[in-house]
């Protein structure tokens, strides 16, 4: 019985970690270079679309986190002239690859 919850308790621990490694592999390969790695969107990409900084706890709070899931599967454009700011990923990551990014913003808020 202790092996199985050990095993059980290990296996756990093991995914929960490939996800937060996941997570960061496709935020660095996907997001960073608009978003940039720490989410502050200071890159050349994100300073020219206006990304907002996630480290800014102003900018967190005014955020939902179903905006966010729904920014990251549908994409963002500009409200003014309809144009693609953000492409959208639910083609791109599974629904929960796609959930698992809305924590990993949140965690940028100092």
């Amino acid at each position: 019985m202790k092996k199985t919850f050990f095993l059980a308790v290990a296996l756990l621990a093991t995914a929960f970690t490939s996800n937060a490694a996941d997570v960061k592999a496709n935020w660095d390969q996907h997001c960073a270079k608009c978003h940039s790695a720490d989410g502050k969107g200071q890159t050349a990409m994100g300073k020219k679309l206006k990304a907002k900084d996630y480290s800014d706890a102003k900018v967190q709070d005014a955020l939902k986190d179903e905006e966010l899931l729904k920014a990251i599967v549908e994409g963002v454009k500009d409200k003014e002239t309809g144009k693609g700011l953000m492409r959208g990923y639910g083609d791109v990551f599974t629904a929960d690859e796609n959930k698992a990014f809305v924590p990993f913003i949140r965690a940028f808020k100092k």
